[in-house]
């Protein structure tokens, strides 16, 4: 399967989030840009970095109309645990089978056993319209992220 790349659309997923409730991507779509973060475990150094970070840039996400969500292997429990330690405010979804990692094509790292991090960031119709893949640059994800949402609201208001 060939990698997500910008001018795709958001691949059609479903997926548990920290609550035990069934997250479905068609849900925001025509309604709100989407911060989609694939980041490689739970409770990792970077990874709480990075997931404290996007926690920290909330309000301005939803500011640009923005809807931020984490995706990573762990269980369902393991992000309810996760969410919690961290205020995360935001869903995190359970890729327990690595079902939509696949669908994205992110990469692994370390010949295999590191689960890649990428973020993407899609328009209101669901193109995807930036993408960033650092797996040291943990905060970059976001700031980087924040931009293009800014940007695209921006061009929203000019368009309205």
């Amino acid at each position: 399967m060939k990698p997500v790349r910008i001018g795709d659309m958001v691949p059609d997923f479903s997926l548990y989030d920290q609550d035990g409730n069934l997250f479905n991507i068609r849900t925001y779509l025509g309604k709100n840009k989407l911060v989609i973060f694939f980041y490689p475990q739970d409770g990792s150094l970077n990874c709480t970095k990075e997931a404290c970070y996007f926690r920290d840039l909330t309000d301005i996400f939803n500011e640009a109309d923005a809807v931020l969500i984490g995706i990573s292997e762990q269980s369902v429990e393991s992000h309810k645990k996760f969410a919690e330690t961290n205020k995360l405010t935001y869903k995190l979804q359970s890729d327990n089978k690595n079902v939509v990692r696949k669908l994205f094509g992110v990469p692994s790292r370390a010949f295999g056993f590191v689960p890649g991090r990428v973020t993407y960031v899609a328009d209101r119709t669901g193109k995807v319209v930036f993408i960033f893949d650092s797996q040291l640059e943990t905060q970059r994800h976001a700031d980087e992220a924040l931009k293009i949402c800014l940007l695209l609201k921006k061009h929203d208001s000019v368009n309205s």
